[in-house]
């Protein structure tokens, strides 16, 4: 008989004011880097944020391309530009956010499964949790104290 494996998330759902400075910040600067996003063909304006471990804080947008495979998501934009610039530092948060070109309010912004994927390779590679903090709907916030939250079966190093 087959036996079952139960997977329990946990997820802070907050409002604005429950976001600490540092998570405040890092969503400003999301929202920054998705008003300067470059999506001529879907309108879909992504930013992402990652607050470095010193203090320092590194965004990154959507890049659309007319051949669309060959775009970029904002989380592995920032994550790979980071990585370039500043390969040793560590990441303590994520935050990313979207809206709609034609609209001024941010929306709830889902990493798509690569991102994912991405993310939890960067947390792989500096042995430490970092938390995501996403846009939610109706001005809440989700908050997820690690990648492997929102990505339970990986593949990592450990895989091959």
């Amino acid at each position: 008989m087959a036996s079952k494996l139960d997977i329990n998330i946990s997820v802070d759902v907050l409002e604005p004011s429950e976001l600490t400075e540092q998570e405040w910040q890092a969503m400003q600067l999301a929202q920054e880097a998705a008003n300067d996003a470059y999506a001529p063909y879907s309108n879909f304006l992504v930013g992402a944020a990652l607050l470095l471990e010193d203090g320092t804080m590194f965004k990154g947008s959507n890049q659309e391309n007319a051949a669309y495979p060959s775009g970029l998501c904002a989380e592995r934009t920032a994550l790979f530009a980071l990585s370039a610039h500043y390969p040793n530092k560590k990441i303590k948060l994520l935050a990313v956010t979207a809206r709609r070109r034609s609209d001024t309010a941010f929306m709830p912004a889902m990493p798509c499964g690569a991102c994912r994927q991405v993310m939890g390779e960067y947390e792989y590679k500096q042995q430490q949790d970092i938390p995501v903090l996403l846009q939610a709907a109706d001005g809440k916030y989700y908050r997820f104290q690690r990648v492997v939250d929102l990505l339970p079966f990986q593949f990592t190093k450990d895989s091959l």
